[in-house]
């Protein structure tokens, strides 16, 4: 096969593997964050076109937009000096101007890159239509420690009909972090505040925060691909340091998901086509953040036969196992137990008792090629572990040919076959000569 076709081959496997995300996504609501340093940096236009991709496919988007450093750039060239309070920007008369000049400006550039169209460009016979209006209804912060923040305010509602009444016209809505009063005033509110408010309103399926670092990481700087909101807050008051933008918007994720949003994502913004690569891949490019875990186990039904068939045949082809029909499997599948990531079956196991002996063989343990270095593996054998010992059962053991180190390393020691309970000791197979390993429960 020429290099030709070997790239080919890998775009349409991309696309096909994408093609369930996009029959996912279509309709659903998508509340994108991101800082003015995006807006105004090299990888702008690459959003607008990844953007407009989502919009194509059917994506339903909300963009809200910072514009912290061309306030203080409007500020600066003032002769004004900007003044934070416990993160938030002290926001008198002078400095609202520079708020509505910077968000403006900001507003009027990222409207000009969603509406590119050139030929030979992405976008390409594009035809967004962007819209705006007044979603955001504000109320003063107020006093903080002795601090009066003026015109600095924090959310008070979403006009959640009329939003999700433009976005049902196919336009893609632009927010700026300025919210309107009933009595008139204007005020100055961040980006993240705004952002989760409507995604929570919406219910959208994501919210996705674009930062200064590829994601959230543990304190040896792995990166987490995903954490439940507990596991995320137990960061936050761990002392563990974060950057700044992690440390502004991660609170706000996890306050998402907690309200009713489907996933709050923390991506890099300078990584080129991170929006692209952490919506439409399993693995993702940053942090996934949701209310309950992704990966779950549970016992195998009838209908999950025909994924169990696909995930544990290139094992039985290689002979690591024992070839099963699918036919066995229908009468068998009582006795494995499946583990889901994302909806998707990635890894199974099942368990045959011999009570009469105490005992019980497991057998099956398979995890996707994809997801080996994910620990599923250990959550499955954890979660035979228990099942074994809910039985009553005292000794698990395993018949294997291609894994014994994987088991030894977990506990389970080489025995001879004559340990094996009479009726096992029997079926055992000479020709593939597999070596038994057992562990105590």
């Amino acid at each position: 096969m020429n290099p030709v076709d070997q790239s080919l081959r890998r775009i349409v496997a991309w696309v096909r593997d994408a093609a369930p995300y996009v029959h996912a996504f279509r309709g659903r609501v998508f509340v994108i964050a991101f800082g003015g340093e995006v807006a105004a940096g090299p990888g702008a236009t690459a959003l607008a076109q990844d953007c407009n991709l989502l919009a194509a496919l059917g994506v339903r988007m909300v963009l809200v937009h910072g514009a912290r450093p061309q306030i203080d750039a409007e500020m600066q060239r003032r002769g004004l000096e900007p003044h934070y309070h416990h993160g938030l920007r002290v926001t008198d008369a002078e400095a609202l101007a520079c708020v509505k000049a910077g968000n403006g400006v900001t507003r009027i550039e990222i409207e000009a890159l969603l509406s590119q169209g050139l030929p030979g460009t992405p976008m390409a016979g594009a035809a967004m239509r962007v819209a705006g209006g007044n979603f955001v209804v504000a109320k003063p912060v107020g006093v903080v420690d002795g601090m009066d923040m003026q015109y600095t305010g924090r959310v008070r509602r979403i006009a959640v009909d009329a939003l999700r009444a433009t976005l049902e016209q196919h336009n893609v809505v632009l927010i700026s972090p300025l919210g309107v009063s009933p009595s008139g005033e204007t005020f100055n509110l961040s980006l993240e505040e705004v952002a989760q408010a409507v995604a929570v309103e919406l219910r959208a399926e994501k919210l996705i925060f674009m930062c200064d670092v590829p994601g959230v990481t543990d304190a040896g700087g792995e990166l987490l691909r995903e954490l439940t909101a507990d596991e995320a807050e137990r960061i936050l008051h761990s002392g563990q340091a974060l950057s700044e933008d992690l440390g502004f918007y991660l609170p706000w994720a996890v306050a998402a998901v907690r309200g009713g949003v489907g996933r709050a994502h923390l991506i890099s913004e300078a990584q080129d086509g991170a929006l692209l690569l952490e919506v439409f891949t399993r693995e993702g490019i940053g942090t996934v953040i949701t209310r309950d875990p992704l990966a779950r186990i549970r016992e195998a039904t009838v209908e999950d036969v025909g994924e169990v068939v696909r995930l544990i045949a290139p094992l039985e082809a290689d002979g690591t196992l024992v070839r099963r029909g699918r036919e066995v499997l229908e009468m068998e599948i009582g006795r494995f137990s499946v583990l889901e990531h994302d909806g998707v079956i990635r890894g199974c196991a099942a368990l045959y008792p011999f009570s009469a002996d105490r005992a019980a063989e497991l057998a099956c343990l398979a995890v996707h090629p994809e997801s080996r270095r994910a620990g599923f593996g250990e959550a499955i054998l954890s979660h035979m572990l228990a099942r074994a010992k809910a039985a009553g059962l005292e000794r698990l053991f395993v018949l294997t040919t291609r894994t014994a180190h994987w088991f030894l390393e977990r506990g389970f020691v080489a025995v001879p076959v004559d340990l094996l309970p009479a009726e096992r000791r029997e079926l055992y197979n000479l020709q593939r000569r597999s070596k038994v390993l057992m562990r105590t429960l």
